[in-house]
């Protein structure tokens, strides 16, 4: 009985030095500077936004890719046995001009280049490349993973694929010339989706969430988020609209567009700083 007694204690004995040996450990590697336990992103700037204007949008509209040019709206959509490349107006939401995909292509993003208009699609590991004017399809090409957004910066082409990564390409021959991967401050930004490049910057959509990353071409890192929480109301997500999605920019007149995937309306908003500082949760 004597051995089992003192058997018990010299085992509790080990167990107290153990846990006392990791307490002090975990104790002495704990930053004295709290601040060093904040991301990074706690210093990215992060903005709100006011509505300029609303527009009307087709609610029957998968909204993938978005561009304006030359005073309208160029839009791709997706969804199988529904995916097109539109042209629309502004102003009225209605369709000028528009090309169906094939049933079995689940359209993506698009992007103007030059006087060309490129379409990517989801799984298919297909693009397409029409006439901007005639919509007529000039060329195929394919590329590895999935399609999602896609913009063009002037020079190159600039493709997103679902991850943190995204991809340049040369725009003649839609070979990889290099890509980025896209943090803020030391975490992975993943489900990088719609693209617009904005005076030397990339926005780009966060599948399922309201907001927008503003990313440094050059480094991938992120240089400010848009909240757009609250943008939509919801009686109109109640009414069966998805995720925003959808980008658009007017270089003549500064104007900012976003939209969403089956949303009723399409938003010109204006930019302004969050005051104060915090990581977006």
């Amino acid at each position: 009985m004597i051995s089992l007694t003192n058997r018990f204690f010299s085992i509790l004995l080990l167990t107290l030095y153990i846990l006392g040996c990791l307490f002090l450990l975990s104790y002495c590697e704990t930053p004295a500077d709290s601040s060093a336990l904040l991301s990074t992103s706690a210093r990215v700037p992060v903005y709100t936004y006011k509505t300029v204007n609303t527009y009307p949008h087709d609610s029957e509209a998968f909204t993938q890719g978005l561009f304006f040019e030359g005073g309208v709206l160029y839009e791709s959509t997706g969804r199988f046995g529904h995916s097109s490349l539109r042209r629309t107006e502004l102003e009225t939401g209605e369709i000028l001009q528009q090309h169906t995909l094939p049933s079995r292509f689940f359209g993506e993003g698009t992007a103007v280049c030059r006087d060309r208009i490129i379409q990517l699609t989801w799984r298919s590991n297909v693009g397409f490349v029409y006439d901007r004017d005639s919509f007529d399809l000039l060329r195929t090409f394919r590329y590895p993973g999935e399609g999602w957004g896609i913009t063009y910066n002037g020079d190159q082409l600039i493709m997103s694929d679902g991850t943190s990564a995204l991809h340049f390409m040369d725009p003649e021959n839609f070979r990889r010339t290099g890509h980025i991967r896209v943090y803020d401050g030391d975490a992975p930004v993943t489900r990088l989706n719609e693209l617009e490049y904005i005076a030397g910057e990339i926005y780009a959509n966060v599948w399922e969430t309201d907001r927008i990353a503003r990313i440094d071409p050059r480094t991938g890192r992120v240089t400010g988020w848009i909240e757009l929480e609250g943008l939509l109301s919801l009686e109109d997500r109640m009414r069966g609209a998805d995720v925003l999605n959808g980008i658009a920019y007017d270089r003549n007149k500064d104007r900012l567009f976003v939209t969403g995937k089956l949303w009723p309306k399409l938003f010109e908003i204006k930019l302004i700083p969050r005051v104060g500082k915090g990581v977006l949760k």
